[in-house]
């Protein structure tokens, strides 16, 4: 995978040999509603080393979502401190946020949210089309990534033909368009089939190891969560580093 450009860097993570793809420094999240504070979460802290593969995992109003969304820079933190790639999140205007959202952050989502007038290959063509790439190249590439998770034969067809496993493996292609440095996942298989979900899931898992990318990945399923390198459980408003779950 190409390194991306060199960028000037305001502050950085803590490093030890290598610098975390993603680091959090006591995040905290709440709301104001009616007058009331509603605190989700606070005092999250943990990273995630280059081409680890974790899970995050919580009862279902844990803040999960939230957390991923402010791993994503989709939305702040009430408190604390984000870095990817050694970066300060805080620290950036809304053209660098977009920016590493487009060339560092790749989001794969429950459901999958292909643009239904285009092709399986036009869908990973797009954000490569948006980062400044040639249809040329972009297409290429798109091709090699369907090709990887077994749709190179599909990659003319619209996502109303394709299944519903498909359509989640075009999404995964898409994500990894731009080569990012880090995969955001919330209930990627959540709508699929057992059978279908444990196939897309491989891919994904596959795919992220093979190209040395880091991935979050939010899962109710524990069966998975296993087959990760590690497990976050946020429970109580706190984050829990579980380690590797033994099956």
């Amino acid at each position: 995978m190409n390194e991306p450009h060199a960028r000037a860097q305001d502050t950085v993570a803590p490093r030890a040999q290598t610098m975390p793809t993603l680091a959090l420094r006591d995040v905290g999240r709440s709301f104001t509603v009616g007058g009331e504070t509603l605190e989700i979460f606070k005092g999250v802290t943990g990273q995630i080393m280059p081409g680890e593969v974790v899970a995050l995992v919580g009862p279902s109003g844990s803040g999960k979502s939230s957390l991923l969304h402010i791993c994503g820079l989709l939305e702040p933190p009430t408190s604390g401190s984000v870095f990817i790639n050694g970066r300060d999140c805080a620290k950036l205007d809304d053209g660098e946020r977009t920016r590493m959202r487009r060339d560092e952050l790749g989001f794969v989502y429950q459901f999958h949210h292909l643009l239904p007038e285009f092709s399986a290959l036009e869908n990973v063509v797009m954000p490569q089309l948006i980062g400044g790439k040639t249809r040329r190249e972009s297409e290429a590439l798109a091709l090699r990534l369907l090709q990887m998770v077994g749709l190179a034969q599909r990659a003319t067809h619209r996502p109303a033909r394709l299944s519903g496993g498909e359509q989640q493996r075009v999404a995964i292609a898409r994500a990894l368009a731009n080569q990012p440095r880090l995969i955001l996942a919330d209930e990627p298989t959540g709508n699929l089939d057992p059978k279908t979900a444990d196939m897309v899931f491989a891919v994904l898992v596959e795919l992220c190891r093979a190209r040395g990318v880091s991935a979050l990945i939010a899962t109710h399923n524990l069966q998975m969560a296993v087959k990760m390198d590690r497990t976050w459980l946020l429970h109580d408003g706190k984050l829990i580093d579980a380690g590797k779950i033994k099956p």
